[in-house]
């Protein structure tokens, strides 16, 4: 098969959106900021583990209108992630509100949360690799 996994999504912004996008993304969701092309408008490429994975592109002069819901055709992006309970209370500590969906008869955990713009975001823990756990 041709397509094989997410390379990495984009999130158009203004300028003044670009600054808590991008803490969001650093301190919230961890992801770092690496290596962007010279591209005529500011933005930011967010990188895990080398793979640039989000990229805030702020070209807009003005916010897009609201739309309900706020992430549009798209339902939610999902992050494949690891530590769930070191995650659990870095989104504590750090204020962010998330929800839990543990998935029965299935080794996943979920925790959805939105980043400033509405997106939804959620962090998916395969539970059989958490620390801890027995395979």
């Amino acid at each position: 098969m041709p397509v094989h996994s997410l390379h990495h999504f984009t999130i158009r912004c203004t300028p003044d959106e670009l600054p808590p996008l991008t803490d969001f993304y650093t301190r919230v969701m961890r992801l770092v900021v690496g290596a962007r092309p010279a591209i005529p408008a500011p933005g930011a490429w967010l990188y895990a583990d080398g793979q640039p994975i989000v990229h805030l592109y702020a070209h807009l002069a003005s916010a897009d209108a609201s739309v309900l819901p706020a992430t549009g055709h798209v339902d939610h992006i999902s992050f494949r992630a690891r530590g769930l309970a070191e995650m659990r209370a870095h989104l504590r500590a750090s204020g962010v509100d998330f929800t839990e969906a543990p998935i029965p008869g299935w080794a996943i955990h979920q925790l959805f949360l939105h980043d400033p713009r509405g997106l939804r975001i959620e962090m998916t823990f395969w539970m059989d690799q958490e620390e801890g756990a027995t395979a």
